[in-house]
């Protein structure tokens, strides 16, 4: 994620069903209540306990002139534990009716939580669907510290984004980067407008004025890394790598604007950011320019990152596409396991301007370092930085700070290594800080800790590096 302000987000597949107790058996067998809350320090409350989802495939309809959205999803998962019942994050509309493995269960709401009682208990190890029927007015989620996100309703349509959640607004989730799962949206909108989503796009059928947009993300993706977005676009679809390209720009924005021309690279950027990190990770490509006054920043939502068109002021706003795409590799292929490690992402994102920057004007990396350097604020951390640190400067420009200080510590060959080992050993999985000094190390083949803690860490300047 970038924000704008402080720079100068049908069929499921089901595999096997659940294992079953009686209810009246269930204490005596062990089984217990799923947490509600997966143990993020800094989000308490964000995603549950007592089951990992493989799958989420969402039905759903949205008809702007109303703002109502009705629909169903369903949720696979296995159960990592006896299971009683399980909590689904959910901030969306009504919820009307919910059944596990075709059973009805019970359900209730507790403030931004569905919990769900199954017929009969869950065992561990055993896959599951839960099927959520709901209808209603999504609303925007608005945090003190982090803004508003979540579902965000238009003059023609609605844009789901954000970052640390903006998920649950609109369908039930698991909601933490580490549970990722696949997806597959149908969303149903009045046929005049889009339906833009992530992932690879399917068959669009249109039936009595209306259009049903089918997209699919067969790699795991984190839950803030979904979006939808509808409403009038200028929609470009074609080919590149083999894999289908889409972007779209809001049709308000004049054609041939500096947008339009930044979206045409997006595939030019992504093909060398793969010289840098390794293979592109997913299955298409994109990206999603939007006209909102509420979002003032762009988000790396998997394979199709949106951006505010207040970035594209300029003929030489590539940067921006370069920061979000190199997303795809740090943050979406690669997760971050817990928010503390925010710097994996953002920090990496933002190398990712300095060389395309080099490789686009010939503004050399050392250059940015340089002046980053001289400016940053060094009494705030870039590991673990707090709720209210996570979307700081100090996350992103000391983040990228320390990654060229990595660089000139263990020279280009072990740094590319490290680099493309480290997104290719972690791909769709999710990541520490910890890991991330290990396998440096390892390649490297001398410690490293301590150097990369004080970049990371320390109060004040680092001793800058000999270039």
């Amino acid at each position: 994620m970038i924000r704008r302000s402080a720079l100068a987000v049908l069929t499921v597949l089901t595999i096997g069903g659940a294992a079953a107790c009686t209810d009246s058996g269930q204490a005596d067998e062990g089984f217990a209540p799923g947490a509600a809350g997966i143990g993020d320090p800094y989000f308490p409350t964000y995603g549950n306990g007592g089951y990992d989802v493989t799958n989420y495939a969402l039905a759903l309809r949205y008809d702007p002139a109303s703002d109502r959205l009705e629909g169903t999803a369903k949720i696979t998962a296995t159960a990592t534990q006896n299971l009683s019942r399980f909590n689904l994050d959910f901030r969306g509309p009504e919820v009307s009716a919910v059944t596990v493995d075709g059973a009805a269960a019970q359900q209730k709401r507790e403030t931004d939580e569905l919990v769900v009682t199954p017929k009969s208990g869950l065992r561990k190890g055993s896959s599951f669907t839960t099927a959520v029927t709901y209808a209603g007015v999504p609303q925007p989620i608005t945090s003190p510290e982090l803004g508003t996100g979540g579902w965000l309703a238009t003059a023609t349509g609605a844009i789901a984004l954000g970052q640390p959640e903006s998920a649950s607004s609109w369908y039930p989730v698991n909601d933490h980067p580490s549970d990722k799962a696949t997806w597959a949206l149908e969303m149903t909108v009045p046929s005049t407008i889009s339906a833009l989503s992530n992932g690879v796009p399917g068959e669009k059928t249109e039936k009595d004025g209306w259009t049903t947009w089918r997209w699919t993300e067969t790699e795991p993706m984190a839950s803030y890394l979904s979006t939808v977005v509808i409403g009038n676009y200028r929609v470009t679809t074609g080919t590149h790598q083999g894999k289908p390209i889409v972007t779209a720009v809001d049709a308000g924005l004049p054609r041939d604007s500096n947008a339009d021309k930044a979206m045409a690279r997006t595939g030019e950027v992504a093909d060398f950011l793969a010289t840098q990190f390794g293979p592109y990770p997913f299955d298409a490509y994109g990206g999603i320019v939007v006209v909102d006054g509420r979002i003032r920043y762009a988000l790396e939502t998997q394979s199709r990152p949106v951006y505010s068109d207040s970035f594209f002021g300029s003929s030489t706003s590539e940067w921006v596409v370069a920061h979000e795409l190199a997303h795809q590799w740090f943050g979406d292929s690669v997760s971050i396991a817990a928010w503390k490690d925010i710097w994996l992402n953002e920090g990496f994102a933002t190398y990712a301007e300095w060389l395309w920057s080099e490789h686009d004007t010939g503004v050399p990396v050392q250059t940015s370092f340089d002046k980053a350097y001289d400016t940053v604020t060094w009494t705030d951390p870039t590991y673990d930085p707090g709720r209210t640190g996570m979307f700081g400067n100090s996350v992103y420009i000391r983040g990228g700070l320390t990654v060229h200080a990595l660089r000139l510590e263990v020279g280009d060959d072990a740094f590319f290594r490290i680099l493309q080992e480290w997104t290719s050993q972690k791909r769709n999985a999710t990541a520490t800080t910890d890991e991330f000094i290990a396998l440096a190390e390892r390649i490297a083949g001398k410690p490293l800790r301590d150097f990369l803690m004080t970049w990371l860490t320390s109060k004040t300047a680092p001793p800058k590096p000999a270039n």
